[in-house]
């Protein structure tokens, strides 16, 4: 199955794709694709409804994150070997955790806001994953079992604030529009192998970023299997895989960085497109 959420920003309605790729309402089955639709239970009670007799969502709505308030954005650095090395930065032996503000969450197509004071705008192309039951202590066989599906991200940083000042990355990946979802969540049955999925992110239609899952150096199951061992994974939670070579800051003979009216589109294999124009903030 793939769920979007549909409307204006606040106001989302929840929704499944039919086998059309028209958009049916799902608002008789469920509040919203949240932590509680997204459960085992949740997402048997869509499973069970019959799609083509749902309310047709006519015209073409804007779409916002797939994924309704995250408790817990989670995002992996230097997970791609050649994104490490072109960064400078040495293959970590355990993956690196930190956290994007949950207020970042936007829609896949909405617009990226310039941060105050910004001025290394950057993209990262990721795969997210969707957790759809508890996780505590998992072990590493039980990690899949918590999953209940994918998304594609764009992990937007200001490379300023997270690497140039003092402190944690936490700062340069939590802004405003930094965390676009979506347009869809693709339900885990339909994704037999997370790790061969083709990707490419372009800047104004030049290709910036192209890779493959397959060169993680930890896959979906390690990273969720990693991330119960420090603290409790809920229903409807997201943790974005890492990207991989061609971001801005990597960029040779000099890095380059995202201005406004730029425009940033992004494709991956299952999961769907996203495009996202660079506007001026209004502070």
């Amino acid at each position: 199955m793939k769920l979007v959420r549909y409307g204006a920003a606040g106001k989302e309605k929840p929704g499944i794709l039919d086998k059309n790729g028209k958009i049916r309402d799902l608002s008789k089955i469920v509040k919203d694709i949240d932590g509680e639709a997204l459960s085992p239970a949740g997402l048997a009670k869509i499973k069970k409804a019959n799609i083509d007799k749902l309310p047709l969502v006519k015209g073409n709505p804007r779409l916002g994150s797939c994924v309704a308030k995250p408790s817990n954005f989670i995002a992996i650095g230097l997970n791609y070997a050649d994104h490490a090395a072109e960064a400078g930065m040495k293959i970590p032996p355990e993956p690196i955790i930190f956290n994007k503000a949950p207020s970042c969450v936007c829609g896949p197509n909405d617009n990226t806001i310039i941060p105050k004071d910004s001025t290394k705008l950057d993209w990262e192309i990721e795969l997210g994953i969707i957790i759809g039951s508890r996780g505590r202590y998992l072990s590493k066989e039980r990690a899949m079992s918590v999953v209940a599906g994918y998304c594609l991200s764009n992990d937007v940083s200001e490379r300023v604030f997270q690497i140039e000042r003092a402190g944690q990355w936490t700062k340069g990946k939590g802004c405003e529009s930094f965390g676009p979802l979506g347009p869809w969540m693709v339900t885990k049955d339909e994704i037999k192998d997370p790790q061969n999925l083709e990707m490419e992110l372009t800047v104004n239609g030049e290709v910036r970023q192209k890779g493959n899952t397959k060169t993680m150096i930890f896959g979906v199951a390690h990273l969720v299997w990693a991330c119960s061992q420090y603290f409790i994974l809920e229903p409807g939670d997201v943790i974005i895989t890492g990207t991989p070579p061609g971001v801005g800051l990597g960029m040779k003979p000099e890095p380059k960085f995202l201005k406004a009216g730029d425009v940033v589109h992004l494709r991956m294999d299952k999961v769907g497109e996203q495009t996202q124009k660079v506007v001026k903030g209004k502070y």
